[in-house]
């Protein structure tokens, strides 16, 4: 009785257990399968196609042009003689040159002491073999207004539009000045001018060439810009005043230039100044050395006075020009020491003169 009550009880607790579905078999547990995980790779991207960038375009230097200086010259900070003055080039010194204004009278030169390392001088002194590869630099506007002018006589700059304002400087025949007004009669014009308070002066209309000059604005004495209506009538021409030519201390002995020509060098040569009399410089001496016998000779002069130019060899003159804007040619021995002396013819009243001087070796 008792071993039957054992048997159903265990029986029962076996029900129980498999009941909450516990393994009561003896057989040994299954290895676990493991579980790998794998990482998905994104998928391979094409690049798309991009345009192609074309490479920079290079900006070329211009090749600077060599050139010679035929005399001193002043070196400014723009092509225009009342432009800062940045300091000075001897004579016969060689010049590279990067370009020309419009007009063709100023080269842009290295130097040193310029902005940029460049400054402009006057083309008509410099000897140049390739001037046609010199670039034109800007446009024919230039500076200020737009308006450029060319000095055809000696005159002052001055602080106003009057003959009583101060006089802030003296330009010459053929210089080249910026335009930036008129006063309302027409008769002075306004430019650019460093020394001014500034930087603008004023000068007679009368002694200006300019085109367009109707254009420019009216300006009062004070600088205020005041109207731009055209004057009617021409304006009076004033009397210059007349300023003596700078004595320079030339000489026979010591003459202002002293050049010689060759064959793979220099070949002609020209020289500007100014003479005066009774008052101031009255006479100037260049001398040159030629190296074939064929020499030109050409004088042409501007202003109220007249000159006269003899050939001189040991102190006897071989050679007059009579007047100026004689062009003529003379043989002269190779090799051999010449001077050219100008003079100012005498007069009562000051009487002054700008001259060039074209001395050249050429073929016959």
């Amino acid at each position: 009785m008792f071993k039957m009550r054992t048997i159903f009880i265990s029986s029962a607790f076996m029900l129980m257990l498999t009941a909450c579905g516990l393994d009561v078999s003896n057989k040994a547990p299954a290895t676990p399968v493991p579980v790998i995980i794998t990482s998905t790779l994104p998928p391979t991207l094409t690049p798309q196609a991009t345009d192609t960038l074309a490479p920079p375009t290079v900006t070329s230097t211009p090749v600077p042009v060599e050139g010679t200086t035929t005399t001193q010259l002043n070196v400014r900070a723009e092509p225009s003689t009342g432009s800062a003055a940045l300091g000075v080039i001897g004579p016969f010194v060689k010049v590279q040159i990067f370009g020309k204004d419009p007009s063709g009278k100023w080269l842009q030169v290295a130097y040193a002491q310029g902005a940029d390392g460049k400054g402009w001088v006057t083309a008509a002194y410099v000897q140049v073999k390739a001037a046609s590869e010199i670039p034109v630099i800007g446009d024919a506007a230039g500076s200020g207004s737009g308006l450029r002018g060319l000095v055809i006589q000696q005159l002052n700059v001055r602080s106003g539009p009057g003959t009583d304002y101060n006089s802030l400087g003296v330009l010459y025949s053929n210089d080249v000045v910026y335009l930036t007004g008129k006063n309302d009669a027409g008769s002075w014009l306004q430019i650019e001018f460093s020394s001014g308070v500034e930087g603008k002066g004023w000068v007679s209309t009368a002694f200006i060439k300019a085109d367009g000059v109707n254009t420019l604005p009216i300006v009062a004495e004070t600088g205020r810009v005041v109207g731009t209506e055209t004057p009617t009538g021409i304006p009076p021409s004033p009397m210059p005043t007349l300023i003596p030519a700078k004595n320079d201390g030339d000489s026979a002995e010591a003459p202002a230039v002293n050049i010689s020509f060759s064959a793979n060098g220099t070949r002609s040569f020209l020289y500007s100044n100014d003479l005066s009399f009774p008052e101031g410089d009255s006479e100037d001496w260049i001398q040159f050395i030629p190296y074939q016998p064929s020499v030109l000779m050409q004088l042409s002069c501007a202003g109220s006075g007249r000159l006269s130019a003899e050939i001189v060899q040991n102190g006897e003159t071989i050679a007059t020009f009579v007047k100026c804007g004689d062009t003529s040619i003379y043989m002269l021995n190779s090799g051999q020491a010449y001077l050219v002396h100008l003079s100012a013819t005498s007069s009562d009243i000051l009487q002054y003169t700008s001259y060039t001087l074209k001395i050249a070796n050429i073929q016959q």
